[in-house]
C-alpha cells in the first residue's frame, strides 16, 4: 500500500505533462515555398483562434496567396486568390490584441483595416519585433493588432517568402512577383478531449 500514493501521483503528474502537450492546437501551412508550422493560443485570444480555425476547417485559406511581402517588416495572406480576387468572409471580429501577446519575429496577427474591428480572414506574420502594431490603449489609432500564436517549426521558410521579389500588382503594392501560394492550411494537431 506504502507504494501505490506515490506510484499514482506519479502516473497523475505524468497525465498532466501529457494533457498539456496534447492540447496545443498547430495548424500547418503547406505553401509554393515550403512548410511551416503555426501554434495558436485560445487561452489568449480565444475569438480570433476559434475565427481562424473555422477558416482553416473551412480550407478557406487553401489556394490563397501571400499578398503582401515586406522584407523585414511581415508576410501576410489569407484573403486573395493567385489573381487577386477578394474571397468573401464571415463577418469581422473583435480586435483582442489587449492580450498580453506582443507582434514579435514568428508571432501570426491579425490584419486589418484602419477600424480596430475589422479583421476577418487575413493574418500576417512578423518577421520582426513589430512594437509599434503592439496594444498600448484602447484608442483606435492605439489598440494595435492582435498576435494570436508564433510560428513553432519552419521559420526559415518564413523568412525565405520575406525576402522573394515584389512589385505592383492591379492596385496593390508589395506583391510577389511570382505568386506565393498557400496550398493548404490544415490542424495538426488539436485539443484533447475533456
Amino acid at each position: 500500500m506504502k507504494y501505490i500514493k506515490p506510484l499514482l501521483a506519479t502516473f497523475t503528474f505524468l497525465m498532466a505533462l501529457v494533457t498539456s502537450a496534447m492540447s496545443a492546437t498547430q495548424v500547418e501551412f503547406e505553401t509554393s515555398a515550403g512548410n511551416f508550422v503555426v501554434e495558436v493560443y485560445p487561452e489568449k485570444a480565444p475569438v480570433t483562434v476559434e475565427n481562424f480555425l473555422k477558416y482553416v476547417n473551412d480550407g478557406f485559406y487553401n489556394n490563397t496567396i501571400f499578398h503582401r511581402v515586406i522584407s523585414r517588416f511581415m508576410i501576410q495572406g489569407g484573403g486573395f486568390e493567385r489573381d487577386l480576387t477578394e474571397k468573401a468572409t464571415r463577418p469581422p471580429i473583435v480586435n483582442e490584441s489587449n492580450n498580453g501577446l506582443l507582434n514579435q519575429s514568428g508571432t501570426i496577427a491579425m490584419a486589418r483595416t484602419p477600424d480596430p474591428n475589422s479583421a476577418t480572414a487575413q493574418f500576417f506574420i512578423n518577421l520582426a519585433d513589430n512594437q509599434f502594431l503592439n496594444y498600448t490603449s484602447p484608442e483606435p489609432d492605439l489598440v494595435g493588432y492582435c498576435v494570436f500564436g508564433k510560428v513553432v517549426s519552419g521559420m526559415d521558410v518564413v523568412h525565405k517568402i520575406g525576402i522573394v521579389p515584389t512589385g505592383n500588382n492591379r492596385g496593390f503594392s508589395d506583391v510577389p512577383i511570382r505568386p506565393i501560394i498557400i496550398k493548404q492550411a490544415k490542424v495538426k494537431s488539436a485539443p484533447a478531449a475533456k
